[in-house]
């Protein structure tokens, strides 16, 4: 769905808060973003995720797919570091705290009367809030958005050596873990920001609704009690984030210092990586296919 100006901004122009001119200038990096970010094949046809939903992904297929997902989220949490420590603002830095503490298993504290009668239970994906902040949070180990993998790929026969090291990774997926740590941890922030919403902007495409299909589908034909929650989870939260994707950029452009060259950029390079990753698990799925005809 292409990005458009909000009311928000108009508004902004019609009071004097903004000049009709940095509206106007606006409107146009908006149309740039359109032309040459949110037109890129790993958001507008991503062919692995594509296929995955159909539901004929082989345990082969599926557990590799597990285990290149670990080490994506294991070394995730380098560049979310990298990010952290690069923020622009104390804004940003906290921002980049939310996800990296999340992330290692600080569950955000929503306020309200939600309440886990079972301890057990607490850290349990299925259960764990998509809402609230870190600032407060309860840490649990099983929280941890590496250990919700863990429980899957202990179903399909891996255990804690198997996933989430570098070793374990794909020439393809440690190119997009290297992507991330450079470009997402930048230290220029207008390139980090701009990788940032590319990321935002592919997490939003609607890719983990098709990984959830495929996962179900392979879960009941094989008859495994195969936990998705780290899927699901992820899917709900996106959802939740898409909406503020706008609101972030218009907030972010009209702060001093923005360059759009580096920031349209940034956002290139990033969605280039993480195509790299998707292509790279297309080509195992292809390979493994030949290999057994």
């Amino acid at each position: 769905m292409p990005l458009t100006v909000s009311q928000a901004i108009l508004d902004r122009a019609a009071n004097g808060e903004i000049s009709t001119q940095d509206a106007d200038r606006f409107r146009k990096f908006v149309a740039r973003c359109n032309d040459e970010l949110m037109t890129h094949p790993v958001i507008t046809d991503n062919r692995f995720c594509r296929w995955f939903a159909t539901g004929r992904a082989d345990r082969e297929v599926v557990t590799h797919f597990i285990v290149q997902f670990s080490v994506f989220s294991n070394l995730f949490l380098i560049a979310q570091l990298l990010k952290t420590i690069n923020a622009g603002s104390l804004e940003g830095m906290r921002a980049s705290k939310e996800i990296l503490a999340n992330e290692i298993g600080v569950m955000f504290n929503k306020p309200g009367p939600d309440h886990v009668d079972d301890p057990e239970r607490e850290g349990d994906p299925d259960i764990v809030s998509i809402q609230g902040s870190v600032d407060g949070g309860t840490f649990r180990f099983r929280a941890a958005h590496f250990e919700w993998l863990l429980s899957m790929g202990e179903v399909l026969g891996l255990g804690f050596n198997d996933m989430g090291k570098r070793r374990h990774g794909s020439p393809a997926t440690l190119f997009f873990c290297d992507q991330l740590a450079a470009i997402y941890g930048s230290e220029d922030p207008n390139i980090a920001e701009g990788a940032s919403f590319a990321v935002e902007n592919w997490a939003a495409a609607g890719f983990w609704k098709q990984l959830v299909a495929g996962l179900d589908a392979f879960r009941k034909r094989e008859n495994l009690d195969l936990p998705l929650a780290f899927f699901t989870w992820h899917d709900r939260i996106e959802d939740q984030h898409a909406g503020h994707v706008m609101d972030e950029l218009e907030e972010l452009y009209f702060t001093d210092g923005f360059d759009e060259e580096k920031f349209l950029w940034g956002g290139r390079e990033m969605l280039d990586g993480v195509q790299a990753f998707w292509v790279g698990l297309d080509e195992f799925r292809i390979a493994a296919a030949y290999e057994g005809d």
